[in-house]
């Protein structure tokens, strides 16, 4: 068994693919419109789906906005240099929540980012 992909929601289909592969580097891999069903799925990530989890948007024609909940927490990526990532994620335009630096009771250094739909994402530096 392997992690093939996780879903989010997201209320501007085009805001989040813009988001996940300018901002976070990610290829589009795929894109399906479901019209009968009033929905769309974008699967993005890092490498193709047959050796790599990635992650499926799914776009409901009409819905724009959804509440997160408290049950979800975060998805999280590997990065080399957190600070650089973090001032190219600013300056494309994203939104760090949680500025880099060390993990509260321990030395892993960590930084948040928001995507359009209020999405967190770690960024965990040296995985």
């Amino acid at each position: 068994m392997r992690l093939l992909h996780t879903m989010i929601r997201v209320g501007d289909l085009d805001k989040s693919i813009d988001f996940y592969t300018r901002i976070l580097g990610m290829s589009l891999l795929r894109r399906s419109d479901y019209p009968e069903g009033k929905f769309t799925l974008a699967f993005v990530g890092y490498g193709e789906e047959d050796s790599n989890t990635v992650i499926e948007l799914t776009h409901n024609w009409e819905t724009h906005t959804y509440d997160l909940g408290n049950g979800f927490g975060h998805l999280a990526l590997g990065v080399e240099d957190i600070y650089q990532v973090c001032e190219d994620i600013r300056q494309a335009g994203g939104v760090i929540s949680r500025e880099p630096g060390p993990m509260k009771h321990g030395t892993t250094v960590i930084a948040f980012v928001k995507d359009p739909d209020g999405y967190a994402i770690e960024l965990i530096e040296g995985k």
